[in-house]
């Protein structure tokens, strides 16, 4: 099992960021719901809490709140949000290849309940969500 401790600091926060930074992706992809939206991400970190001892590193990114990255711009969420995700799947690729699967799914899991969080235009996710989203799975590879 890999843990916070396999890692330098500046690489754990990589690794850290990468679900948080997925679901501010999704929030800023389209208008309205952010209230909505970040409660759906808090939600779901809480909900993996439960689920503790599957993976330690993803126990140990659960362990606290989200900390969400601070984005000034859609556009710079996105691409340094999706940059922090392939940087963070390619550290865990070198250093905890059995716990990449999981980081992916924990990483889609919460963009996709972000989208799911507040119905824009009749629909349970938007266009612009599901593109997002889309832009997410292609970073985690």
């Amino acid at each position: 099992m890999t843990g916070k401790a396999d890692f330098t600091e500046e690489e754990w926060n990589v690794v850290r960021e990468g679900p948080p930074s997925a679901g501010m992706i999704v929030l800023v992809s389209s208008k309205g719901g952010s209230f909505r939206e970040t409660w759906a991400m808090a939600k779901t970190f809480a909900e993996a809490r439960q689920k503790h001892g599957e993976s330690e590193l993803l126990d140990e990114i659960v362990a606290h709140k989200p900390d969400t990255p601070r984005f000034h711009s859609p556009e710079e969420a996105e691409e340094k949000g999706l940059e922090g995700i392939r940087q963070a799947v390619a550290l865990l690729e070198q250093k905890a290849p059995g716990d990449v699967e999981v980081y992916k799914g924990f990483v889609l899991e919460v963009a996709q309940r972000v989208a799911e969080a507040h119905k824009e235009g009749g629909q349970p996710v938007s266009a612009e969500e599901q593109e997002a989203i889309t832009k997410i799975e292609s970073a985690l590879g």
